[in-house]
């Protein structure tokens, strides 16, 4: 594999004889004639070894010639040609500009703008904005509610392999926003929405002395985005072809990357492994059990160790009104928010009351655990991918039938 064209930075998008950092409609770059028989725009950093290539633009269209060039036209498109001057890739922008040019900024962002502009907020085109399998700090992952645009990542096919590959990780908005990886259409583990201190999903990531995760929601878009706090370090997150999202840090002294942290970490981060209304704890044998007040659905099952149809109520609800109240548990990942409501002012009052007079309602929790918490996530059908933990968890509460209320009193007196 080969990534041949360049503009230098920190990072480079193929070799040639004199580093720049900015193509202009007049010039174009062609193909370094090295050996591999798949050749590809990429970009990697320009002064670690070995090389590790961070985005790619033909990743599914690899040239398999050594005719192919890049060029960016009159009006702003950059153009990958192949064999008689084929079209293989172009940016495709909507916007177009009097002169345009095309720069590759030390961020690793591939940029065209006009030659007079350098807002981010009006460039025409940009490679952060179609990620490869890598996200980098000042990256966003999420999607924007007025273009329409996505921002996901998507695993190479292997490790030899850029093409796309069967592991995408992506922002679901649903309902409350939370993020998924997937394989295929299939969910293989849910990273949670952002209670305003991290994920919560991954309690385990924490402040530290290296970069800051941040999760913003507007009326114009949803994203996440990590920045360095050390502009000096070198760290990527990545999209592996087997499924995991890895953190990389870069080490000087030994030259090599060295790995920081993976999720998923252990089985209980499996998705929905123990069923509705079931509970995963990886410090209990077996991981799965039915949280309080619940029982397996089917005990044949359960005891074999299919947690899959998971658990029901000891005590089915009644009449709606009719005593029902709500039980507490603590240290909990929150359920699966796509069949969710949230609102982000309310306050906890509110949120209990909202949930207790809606016959549908099956939970709620607070949003945001900052200063003592606010706003109102409530729950609609069965609770999936509920998790605990020994630390970072939160609480929800879950509705429950009167007498089930009063046994759990009594159990506690």
């Amino acid at each position: 594999m080969q990534a041949f064209i360049v503009l230098y930075s920190i990072f480079s998008i193929f070799v040639i004889s004199t580093a720049l950092d900015i193509l202009v409609a007049t010039q174009s770059i062609r193909d370094a004639q090295e050996t591999p028989k798949s050749r590809y725009v990429g970009i990697w950093y320009k002064k670690l070894s070995p090389r590790t290539m961070v985005w790619f633009a033909n990743r599914d269209m690899p040239l398999k010639h050594t005719s192919g060039a890049l060029k960016l036209a009159d009006q702003g498109i950059l153009i990958l040609t192949g064999d008689s001057d084929s079209t293989i890739w172009s940016s495709n922008s909507s916007r177009s500009a009097t002169n345009p040019v095309a720069q590759l900024l030390d961020t690793g962002n591939l940029v065209v703008r006009d030659g007079n502009e350098n807002d981010p907020q009006n460039f025409i085109w940009q490679s952060f904005d179609h990620p490869s399998d890598t996200l980098l700090p000042s990256m966003k992952i999420g999607n924007n509610l007025v273009t329409g645009l996505n921002l996901l990542l998507t695993s190479w096919k292997s490790r030899d392999d850029p093409s796309s590959g069967d592991y995408t990780f992506h922002l679901d908005t649903s309902g409350l926003p939370q993020y998924f990886l997937r394989e295929g259409p299939a969910v293989t583990h849910r990273i949670g929405h952002w209670n305003g201190l991290h994920f919560n999903g991954v309690p385990y990531i924490k402040p530290n002395p290296i970069f800051t995760v941040d999760f913003v929601s507007n009326p114009v878009e949803n994203y996440c985005i990590y920045q360095l706090i050390d502009n000096s370090v070198f760290t990527r997150v990545i999209l592996t072809p087997d499924g995991k999202l890895q953190r990389f840090i870069w080490i000087d002294r030994s030259q090599s990357w060295s790995l920081y942290s993976t999720t998923p970490v252990d089985g209980c981060e499996r998705y929905a492994l123990c069923g509705a209304f079931g509970s995963c704890n990886i410090n209990m044998s077996p991981f799965c059990g039915c949280s309080r007040g619940f029982v397996p659905k089917f005990s044949q099952h359960w005891n074999a160790a299919d947690w899959s149809d998971g658990c029901v109520r000891k005590t089915p609800l009644g009449n709606c009104g009719d005593g029902e109240g709500f039980l507490k548990y603590s240290g909990i990942k929150l359920p699966d928010t796509r069949q969710s409501w949230y609102n982000r002012t309310m306050d906890f009052g509110e949120c209990n009351n909202m949930c207790l007079k809606n016959c549908s309602c099956t939970a709620y929790a607070t949003l945001d655990v900052r200063g003592g918490g606010s706003g109102c996530i409530l729950w609609f059908g069965e609770l999936i991918d509920i998790r605990e933990f020994n630390e970072n968890g939160q609480d929800i509460y879950i509705r429950m039938a009167a007498s089930e209320l009063c046994k759990t009193h009594l159990s506690l007196s």
